[in-house]
This record gives C-alpha cells, sequence and structure tokens, in this order.
C-alpha cells in the first residue's frame, strides 16, 4: 500500500488531527476515561481504575487489542485492493464516516454512561476505538510524510530538539523550518479539537458526538477534491 500523494497538502492532516484531539477527549469524558485515539494511554486509565475501584476496567483492556485488530484489518484490506482500485484512500476514510456515525448514533442513543463497564458503553467504546484505528492506519499508510495526527508527544519531542537546534545554529534550512511549522500546526489542532470536545460535552453532553462525523466527512471531502492522486 503505496502513499496516495506524492505532495501532501496541509489541510487533510490538520482536519485528521483535529478529528482525533476531538474523539479522543470526548470519549474520555464520555466513558469514563477511555482513549479511543492514544489507545496506549489506557494503560494508565486501567491502572488507576484498578486502583480506585473505578469503572471502565473492560473498555480499557479491550482497546489495545481491538485497535491492533483493526489496523491490520485495514492495511489487509488496502494492501488486496490497491491492486484493482485507485480509491482505496477514499474508500477508507468513508469507512471511517461510517464507523464515527455508528458511534455517534450509539452514544446518544445509550449514554450518557453512568457504569462505563456496561456492555452498551463497551460497544461504543469500540466502535470509536474502530475508528481511530482506520485512522491511524490510512494515515499512516497513505499521509506518511505528514505529523502524526492522534499521538502528540513524539512530535512535540521533535518540534522542542528542532527549536534546539534553530536556538543553536546547528540546522537553519528550510526543510527544519517547514517542518517545525507542520508539527506545530498538528499540534495546535489537536489542543482544538481538545478544548473543543470538552466545551460541547460539558454544555451538550453525548450530543457532542455529532461533530466528529462531520469532521471525518470533511476529510474525505477533501480528499476527493485533492488534484493530486496516485
Amino acid at each position: 500500500m503505496m502513499p496516495a500523494d506524492t505532495e501532501n497538502p496541509w489541510a487533510l492532516p490538520l482536519v485528521l488531527s483535529l478529528t482525533a484531539g476531538y474523539v479522543d477527549t470526548a470519549g474520555f469524558l464520555a466513558l469514563q476515561g477511555l482513549f479511543t485515539a492514544h489507545v496506549t494511554g489506557n494503560f494508565v486509565t486501567l491502572g488507576a481504575s484498578l486502583a480506585l475501584g473505578t469503572s471502565g476496567a473492560v473498555a480499557k483492556l479491550l482497546a489495545l487489542p481491538v485497535f491492533c485488530v483493526v489496523v491490520i484489518a485495514i492495511r489487509l484490506i488496502g494492501t488486496l485492493l490497491s491492486a484493482r482500485y485507485s480509491a482505496v484512500f477514499e474508500a477508507i476514510l468513508g469507512l471511517k464516516v461510517l464507523l464515527l456515525l455508528a458511534g455517534a448514533a450509539l452514544a446518544i442513543n445509550w449514554g450518557p454512561f453512568e457504569n462505563s463497564d456496561s456492555w452498551q458503553a463497551v460497544v461504543t467504546g469500540m466502535v470509536l476505538v474502530a475508528a481511530m484505528a482506520v485512522q491511524n492506519a490510512a494515515h499512516r499508510a497513505y499521509l506518511g510524510s505528514t505529523p502524526p495526527s492522534t499521538l502528540m508527544t513524539g512530535t512535540t519531542t521533535q518540534i522542542m530538539i528542532d527549536l534546539a537546534d534553530t536556538i543553536y545554529g546547528k540546522s537553519r534550512d528550510g526543510q527544519l523550518s517547514s517542518r517545525m511549522s507542520n508539527m506545530t500546526r498538528s499540534v495546535i489542532v489537536f489542543a482544538v479539537g481538545c478544548g473543543a470536545a470538552a466545551l460541547l460535552y460539558a454544555r451538550y453532553g453525548v450530543w457532542c458526538f455529532v461533530v466528529p462525523p462531520g469532521l471525518a466527512a470533511i476529510s474525505l471531502l477533501l480528499r476527493l477534491a485533492s488534484p493530486i492522486k496516485t
């Protein structure tokens, strides 16, 4: 599965970062500490759940296996389809739209979730985890030259390293400056997504989940409108 773009516009990766920040925060708030995008963070919250006796341990245990299975499935599907079809990336983004629509419908129908170990909460959480797994797999496969859209720790570390090199005068080339700009935009937009989800959840509760399908649809439209395809 080769990258779909030879030159990636900034808009699509930023919408993906906005989506990831929003979904991760909304899921964390609605499902009592479940990370739907940054799934390895669930190891920490799982430990806290076990130590404090709070709910949510089941979903946190399942999040990483579900994430891994979906990533493998997307990789295999993309590899198989790429030999016959040219719009595989678009199809994968469309799948993410459907998963986020399903997640929103489940959250609104079954939420708010007082017990995040209930099967309704677990199913809702795993649908959202699957959607973010699809995004992660697609981003890695087709937008590999752009900063990750879900895990910002490594991106922030690289920004600080590049900043230190710039201050020291070790490197002054345009490539480093461009990378810092791209990564900084990604972190800022991710943070905006987190803040927006927190504010909308506080105001509208589980109805905040109507936003992610719209963001996913925008990312699909941006891809369809991209003039650079292979």
